[in-house]
């Protein structure tokens, strides 16, 4: 492991996140570069270096969640009670990314919301992104977009204005602790976020942006169609 990569076989690669093209490199660690966007403060792996498609799929079979484990349902109730104390009752929800089991769309339907679900490997329903949302959530998937800054303005578009998008997503903290911190050692896990980093995401579209508890953060799309564009790259 090294703290710098002098040199890197891949060049400087434009900040996924921001969209800046100046990051720096932080790491390389188990045959795999890291590098730091300074304006953002995402740390990410370079393109050549992301998964492939049917190597992200099999990661992902191995996870094994029960809707009914109350453990899990805890977990995810993490996001899920932040997010239920904002938005209105009875409103419309999207799950983005919800694996094979859908567990915490069923608890906010169970909730008296009425609920979609999109993720592109176990329920790419293309007509799930053709419609708005009053929120959005992403619990555990943010990590994996190896093209976030599209990712998020796709979000934009599905969340009507007053709308909430809610992430849920270990927050990096620790440089020092990077090298052996569990959640970069998932192979599918390409993206790595600060609180810095989803502060300049919301300042980007103009949504306000909420941390109401550990490694959650809600983002609201204000309420006027007309101040939603996004502010620059």
């Amino acid at each position: 492991m090294s703290l710098h990569i002098p040199g890197s076989a891949f060049g400087c690669p434009v900040c996924p996140v921001c969209l800046q093209a100046a990051p720096r490199p932080f790491m390389h660690v188990d045959g795999r570069d890291y590098w730091r966007c300074d304006a953002c403060e995402a740390t990410f792996v370079p393109p050549a270096q992301r998964p492939g498609v049917e190597d992200e799929r099999a990661e992902y079979l191995l996870h094994r969640n029960d809707a009914d484990d109350p453990a899990y349902r805890a977990f995810l109730s993490r996001l899920a009670e932040p997010l239920l104390q904002r938005v209105a009752p009875h409103s419309s929800g999207l799950d983005h990314g919800c694996g094979p089991v859908p567990a915490l769309a069923a608890m906010l339907g169970a909730a008296g919301h009425s609920m979609r679900v999109w993720d592109p490997f176990f329920a790419p329903d293309s007509a799930a992104l053709a419609q708005t949302y009053d929120f959005i959530t992403c619990t555990e998937v943010v990590e994996h977009f190896h093209d976030p800054a599209a990712e998020f303005a796709c979000f934009d578009r599905l969340l009507r204005p007053g709308g909430w998008l809610g992430v849920m997503t270990c927050f990096q903290t620790d440089d020092a602790r990077f090298a052996n911190w569990h959640y970069r050692r998932d192979p599918t896990h390409v993206v790595f976020y600060r609180e810095a980093t989803f502060r300049h995401i919301a300042q980007r579209f103009g949504w306000r942006c909420d941390v109401p508890r550990k490694d959650v953060v809600l983002m609201r799309k204000p309420a006027h169609v007309h101040d939603c564009r996004p502010r620059g790259p």
